[in-house]
């Protein structure tokens, strides 16, 4: 047979939940049998979630996993199906099952472990070294994970060049903005060049800081995109697959036939494994026409922190959050893509005003829970304030008001939020953005506290333009404009404006994207048309900085390098630019 139905199953799984992430994987194999398929495949490690960080380090998990893995089997009558694992032999290896009828078929190990930004692989795998062919109906596939289909020469070529048709990735790859271009020019270089359809199968969902944006793709030899995968939701991609014009391609290229890959410098040496000569003579139903389209720029960052705050609130047991409304375009935001998330009931707004908050402000976070239809608390703070002050006269005296009195009301803010978390069970939501965190404009213990932090890796700019991307996608004003028009204040004094500490965000967020995201010195980004004085001090900022951010909650990464995982910098440092 040349013709193969082939099932990807994007699905969003929950690390640590063996049973629950069991039952989804053979829920889907159910759907995949009555839609046909021959082949069904699952993201990396779909059984243990990703990624499963130290619970790899407790046997117990992963013996857990390896008899989830016999239940999965035992559902794979008539049908071929690709799932992640952790396999254990002397050591653990990053792995993915191949299952028919219910036998275990065959194992891959993964070859190119991950070991940079958010990954750790090296910490607890050992790298594969074997990159077999999979013979399924008589058509030859190749397995691999993830990172092994991003090398030129890895063991996916070695699999095309001994004769395999399809290529199967399954991957766990995190969602950045710009991150689906480049993979999916990626994969069409590998169709492209390796003569074979890729099938690549994603993880969709959000885990801790990260986001999986699902966006599988399967593209053909020709480098023409077959079928896109939903982008920020679980979906099972079904489709036909013609393999013969790749059989046709591979011989037209009789050059190719004689050259030998190299694969981690040594000759590549695809075994071949025997899964199923047999192909199945079922009828099958016919598919209906799939049509995806990719989103937007500004949509797949909305998009990842919808999905980001939705998983981080559902998966660890929340079912409420709560917001520090100050009628800002932070909090706006953090408010409107809240409701987008877990719904207007789920969401409570706290408006918390002080001497300083102008009257425009308290009526903008009245108008905000008003469009958005969510309950707003209003709890003043000058009781509060006056009382610290007091408390306070003896020791500050002979001193002047100074940050240190604008710090105790965004304290005293955020003592009221986590009170009203303890006695309600509520998940705090910060509203601190990159642009803050970054230099550190942003009060420890105060409105940098919180359970989650949704924006910690969105710029200042960025903020304005997904709360006018918002207002566009509701085609009617939800965040208010009047948020949109003022200038960013902390109000936390007379006439306060964020200009007279920072630069202009339209001028600080390229110096910030430039020195934190690119690692450019201050000379180079000088040299991008900066001012020196500004790079400086944006600079030392950022530097000095770094004590505040280890103590900032965990937040949603949509850059290629956020203050999470991905930037690792000793607090105790004395090297400066």
């Amino acid at each position: 047979m040349s013709s193969l139905r082939l099932g990807m199953a994007q699905i969003n799984p929950i690390v640590g939940d063996l049973r629950g992430n069991t039952n989804k994987i053979i829920q889907f194999i159910h759907e995949a049998k009555s839609l046909g398929v021959d082949l069904l495949t699952f993201p990396e490690l779909a059984i243990t979630g990703y990624p499963p960080e130290d619970l790899l380090l407790k046997p117990r998990f992963i013996k857990q996993n390896r008899e989830y893995l016999e239940e999965i089997i035992k559902h794979s009558s008539g049908i071929a199906v690709v799932v992640g694992f952790v396999d254990s032999d002397s050591d653990i290896y990053n792995a993915a099952a191949v299952i028919y009828d219910h036998k275990l078929a065959g194992v891959y190990h993964k070859v190119y472990l991950t070991n940079y930004g958010v990954f750790d692989e090296n910490r607890y795998f050992q790298a594969g070294t074997e990159y077999p062919i999979f013979v399924i109906y008589n058509i030859g596939i190749g397995i691999t994970i993830c990172e092994d289909m991003w090398y030129e020469a890895g063991p996916a070529t070695a699999q095309a060049y001994a004769g395999a048709r399809l290529l199967v990735n399954i991957s766990a790859s995190p969602y950045y903005a710009g991150k689906g271009q480049l993979r999916e020019r990626t994969l069409t270089t590998r169709a492209t060049d390796n003569l074979a359809i890729v099938a690549y199968n994603n993880l969709v969902g959000g885990q801790d800081e990260v986001v999986f944006d699902g966006n599988s793709l399967i593209i053909n030899e020709k480098g023409q995109l077959i079928a896109r995968g939903k982008q920020f939701e679980e979906d099972l991609i079904v489709v036909d697959l013609d393999v013969e014009p790749v059989f046709r391609a591979q011989l037209d290229e009789s050059q190719r036939r004689k050259e030998t890959p190299l694969v981690k410098g040594e000759p590549g040496q695809a075994t071949k494994v025997e899964v199923s000569s047999q192909y199945p003579m079922v009828t099958k139903p016919p598919l209906p026409l799939r049509q995806i389209e990719r989103l937007d720029a500004l949509a797949e960052v909305y998009q990842a922190l919808v999905l980001g705050i939705k998983d981080y609130v559902n998966k660890n047991g929340f079912k409420k959050v709560v917001i520090g409304l100050s009628g800002g375009v932070d909090s706006s935001l953090v408010a409107a893509i809240a409701v987008d998330a877990l719904g207007i009931d789920n969401v409570i707004g706290v408006s918390m005003p002080s001497r300083y908050s102008p009257p425009g402000s308290k009526a903008d976070a009245e108008l905000l829970a008003r469009n958005l239809g969510i309950e707003l608390e209003v709890i003043p703070i000058e009781k509060a304030f006056g009382s610290y002050l007091e408390m306070l006269a003896e020791p500050f005296k002979d001193t002047q008001p100074d940050v240190t009195e604008e710090n105790i009301q965004a304290r005293i803010r955020g003592n009221i939020l986590f009170a009203l978390s303890n006695k309600f069970g509520w998940l705090v939501l910060s509203c601190s953005n990159k642009s803050e965190t970054a230099t550190g404009y942003t009060t420890l213990y105060g409105d940098m506290a919180g359970g989650f932090a949704p924006l910690k890796d969105v710029l200042k700019t960025m903020v304005f333009e997904l709360a006018n991307y918002k207002n566009r996608q509701a085609g009617k004003e939800m965040i208010p404009s009047s948020v949109l028009s003022k200038a960013p204040s902390a109000e936390l004094k007379p006439g306060q404006k964020d200009i007279d500490t920072l630069p202009p965000y339209e001028s600080l967020d390229p110096i910030l994207k430039a020195y934190v995201e690119e690692d450019l010195s201050i000379d180079q980004i000088v040299a991008k048309g900066f001012d020196h004085e500004i790079v400086t001090k944006v600079a030392q900022l950022v530097d000095r900085n770094e004590y505040k951010r280890r103590q900032a909650p965990p937040g949603i990464k949509i850059t290629p390098r956020d203050f999470g995982r991905d930037r690792r910098l000793p607090i105790t440092n004395r090297f400066r630019d």
